[in-house]
């Protein structure tokens, strides 16, 4: 019996951040949030997700913060984006 299996990036989900600041050039509203999830994969079909990751650009300076370098502003509207 053959069995395929892997892991695979799903599809990046992005989420403007409008009333944030870029703590690098301190311009409102340009960051946007860059939602990638790793899937564990049996037969091309995703099983379940393997981790999660999040990438912060800001659009004026190109700025790129990885997780766990997003301030307290953008950990909290992430949440209301979210809810």
């Amino acid at each position: 019996m053959i069995l395929f299996f892997g892991t695979r990036f799903g599809k990046t989900v992005q989420l403007p951040l409008p009333h944030t600041t870029c703590s690098h050039c301190k311009q409102l509203g340009t960051l946007t949030i860059s939602k990638t999830s790793n899937w564990f994969h049996l037969f091309w079909i995703r099983i379940f997700k393997i981790s999660t990751r999040m990438v912060a650009e800001c659009s004026h300076c190109k700025r790129v913060y990885f997780e766990e370098e997003f301030t307290d502003e953008m950990k909290q509207n992430l949440i209301q984006i979210q809810a």
